[in-house]
């Protein structure tokens, strides 16, 4: 049974916890909160040396690290990965798109919003972030808009990778009444089986 070490609340740890509950896999929860510091002891440097969550250690004690490999390496195999090659080659797309145009963003603001209570020092960066979050969420609504996954007619990772920031985006200021087609996506991702919200997993 895999072991997840990491912080619910954290969107990136999220993604793990909603494929997990998909697939109905059995797994080991361990809280380590980055607020807290906990990412910077020696024995969670000993697993991933960046100090970044989610981390998973499989039982024979192999260690899983970022969380859109994770989610590559357990629907390996299951119809959240799509087999054919252009279709795999898409969910990648879209999962460099999240950690590079839309992690950066929404994230970012979310963590300045929500963890950090907006402090001063931050406020800069926070407003600097608005126009590009707003830019990522329009790559996102155009495709959504004819198409009712981000990669064809069926839920894959990539809905995983990208549901988890966007769907709290409103934690980092983000007003999502204008995008129709994400807010019904979202409605979709949320009527899968085994769905689980941020706030209920446990």
């Amino acid at each position: 049974m895999p072991t997840v070490f990491g912080d619910i609340q954290s969107g990136n740890c999220y993604k793990i916890a909603l494929l997990f509950s998909n697939l109905d896999l059995a797994h080991d929860w361990q809280e380590v909160l980055v607020t807290k510091g906990e990412t910077r002891t020696a024995e969670f440097m000993a697993m991933n040396p960046a100090a970044q969550i989610p981390v998973v250690r499989l039982d024979d004690g192999t260690v899983l690290t970022q969380s859109n490999a994770i989610l590559h390496h357990f629907a390996r195999g299951t119809a959240l990965a799509p087999q054919q090659p252009l279709s795999s080659t898409r969910v990648l797309e879209w999962q460099f798109f999240e950690q590079y145009s839309h992690e950066p963003t929404i994230a970012v603001r979310r963590f300045i919003q929500k963890f950090l209570s907006m402090p001063a020092d931050r406020l800069e960066q926070y407003e600097s972030l608005e126009q590009r979050g707003y830019a990522a969420l329009q790559v996102m609504e155009q495709h959504l808009s004819h198409s009712p996954y981000l990669v064809g007619d069926d839920y894959s990772i990539a809905d995983i990778s990208l549901y988890a920031y966007t769907h709290v985006a409103d934690e980092g200021g983000f007003d999502l009444a204008r995008f129709t087609g994400i807010r019904q996506w979202l409605a979709r991702v949320e009527c899968q089986r085994g769905y689980v919200s941020i706030t209920d997993y446990s």
